[in-house]
């Protein structure tokens, strides 16, 4: 008799409510429940399939809006951080497969950091950055800039580019020299030689291309403009349906000009990009850069959520790109449910983060804070592995958590805490302050989160202890927590299905994250965080 994957999976928690040992990961070689990706660090899943191919997400986990440079053999990606801090993570590559993150450029909060642009010109590095800030009504979104002699930083304080109520910026340098930021709706401005403020008036320059009537889409949301100079064109790559709803929403269009004044001819095939249909792989596939490979070919570069799994968030991925003899575009990957060849010519290397340890450098490439304004510094000490948090707020909501991305189908994640006079601590998987599950701790009771609200029925319990081992295990969106005295013997505390912790039910375009929470009068002591894939049990 056949042993279903998910039988399979509660078989290894083992009896009693004890966790036992998962098969190992090279029974099966691959993470999730579809086949065919290879695993990495912690039993990550890897695109790179180690014959020629790859599968996609080349970049797992939530990567929201990606934006890519090719700079000489280097490649930068960076990402939406929106309430995450420190934000804007850079993360880099030698042939578009392979990815290892470099640091967080941005440390000041400025606001949400929704989609932004990478940029280089003559011989400084920029990141156009558009942000959010609820609590400046005269001026709630603005467009900043921070810049660097090396992508690895020290990266500028953000300058305010005094340019309101605009998205998604995308750089451009014209036929004339001059420089300047596109933005949603189809709207440009130009910037100063030096690249830190406008110059002039915004102007709407392109339409968009028009949707068909019966498509079912989010809305039509022209965004995303990414810029392209090529065999005397400016190609304009844009984005629109909406980034979420239905999966069909999202979308690639393209339009191009000979001058950066335009006019502008949209593409004869649009959409380039598109989920025609919710059966498949990928959902909401958009927001795409171009980026020249290695060997000269071309490539897009975009988000889309994992069909079933939008908790993961948008995850990057990577779809080979031709020209026509007439000079148009045209995605070549299908709907991505099929292993691709690797960019020319074929390589290995490093990629991911091992996202268990308190690390050195884990601010630099892991963790952040969720909606923190303050320095994190003052809150969060690092000696020897160990992490002491500094308690802020009344529980998890308002706690300001500090959580990592998690790329895999299904994962566990453990940490030891003990509180400190009248802190409260804990495990979470967190989409935002209204939307979270977990355990805490404080003293005299243990506590049990459900849907952004303590439990009442049952609670969560009395406790006698200040020191606690606490596991969660996420099984394709049914997670399941777990408490321990010594570390050994595991408590199954209860269960939450949490596959509506998303975008379409929450708002935000965030993702359902692991970490961990400091409340209350005191601090919380964290050792031992640690993060394993769980492998496909077939």
């Amino acid at each position: 008799m056949r042993t279903t994957r998910r039988e399979a999976f509660h078989l290894a928690l083992g009896a009693a409510g004890t966790l036992g040992v998962a098969a190992p990961a090279a029974a099966a070689g691959r993470a999730g429940d579809r086949p065919g990706w290879r695993t990495g660090i912690e039993g990550q899943r890897l695109a790179d399939l180690g014959d020629g191919r790859y599968r996609n997400p080349v970049l797992a986990g939530d990567r929201p809006d990606p934006n890519v440079l090719k700079d000489g053999d280097d490649y930068f990606a960076t990402f939406s951080s929106f309430e995450y801090y420190p934000g804007v993570p850079i993360w880099h590559s030698r042939d578009l497969v392979h990815w290892t993150p470099l640091t967080t450029a941005l440390r000041k909060h400025i606001g949400s950091v929704w989609a932004l642009d990478i940029a280089k010109h003559e011989g400084r590095y920029y990141i156009y950055i558009p942000a959010l800030d609820t609590n400046d009504p005269a001026r709630p979104l603005k467009t900043w800039v921070i810049h660097a002699d090396d992508m690895r930083g020290p990266w500028s304080d953000p300058v305010d580019m005094r340019i309101d109520n605009y998205i998604d910026p995308g750089h451009a340098v014209g036929e004339d020299g001059k420089r300047y930021l596109f933005f949603n709706g189809g709207h440009r401005v130009r910037i100063s030689d030096d690249g830190l403020s406008a110059v002039g008036k915004i102007e709407h320059v392109y339409g968009g291309w028009p949707i068909p009537d019966d498509w079912i889409i989010e809305g039509f949301a022209l965004e995303g403009p990414k810029l392209l100079r090529k065999d005397g064109w400016f190609y304009m790559f844009s984005g629109q349906g909406g980034t979420a709803g239905p999966p069909t929403s999202h979308m690639v269009v393209v339009a191009r000009s000979r001058s950066i004044h335009g006019p502008w001819e949209n593409c004869p095939h649009n959409p380039i990009v598109r989920t025609a249909h919710r059966d498949e792989p990928w959902w909401s596939r958009g927001h795409a850069t171009p980026v020249q490979g290695p060997a000269g070919d071309w490539w897009l570069i975009y988000h889309g959520y994992e069909n079933g799994l939008r908790t993961l968030g948008r995850q990057m991925l990577l779809e080979p790109m031709a020209w026509s003899a007439d000079g148009w575009p045209r995605a070549t990957g299908g709907d991505l449910s099929r292993p691709l060849a690797k960019p020319r010519p074929a390589s290995t290397g490093p990629h991911g983060v091992a996202l268990s340890g308190f690390t050195d450098n884990c601010f630099d490439t892991k963790l952040a804070f969720h909606g923190s304004r303050r320095d994190y510094a003052r809150r969060a000490k690092l000696q020897d592995g160990v992490l002491h948090l500094e308690g802020q707020g009344s529980g998890p909501a308002d706690a300001s958590p500090l959580l990592f991305v998690a790329g895999d189908r299904s994962y566990e994640v453990s940490v030891e805490l003990e509180i400190d006079d009248a802190a409260q601590g804990g495990l979470l998987l967190f989409y935002n302050d209204k939307l979270f599950c977990g355990l805490g701790l404080s003293e005299g009771k243990l506590h049990a989160y459900r849907i952004g609200q303590e439990e009442r029925w049952p609670p969560g319990g009395p406790a006698t202890t200040r020191r606690l081992h606490l596991r969660a295990v996420n099984d394709e969106n049914v997670v399941t927590f777990f408490h321990s005295l010594d570390g050994k013997s595991w408590t199954k505390e209860r269960s939450f299905e949490v596959a509506g912790y998303n975008h379409n039910v929450a708002d935000g375009f965030l993702s359902l994250r692991p970490g961990i929470y400091a409340s209350g009068k005191g601090s919380v002591t964290f050792r031992n965080l640690t993060y394993r894939a769980l492998p496909a049990q077939q």
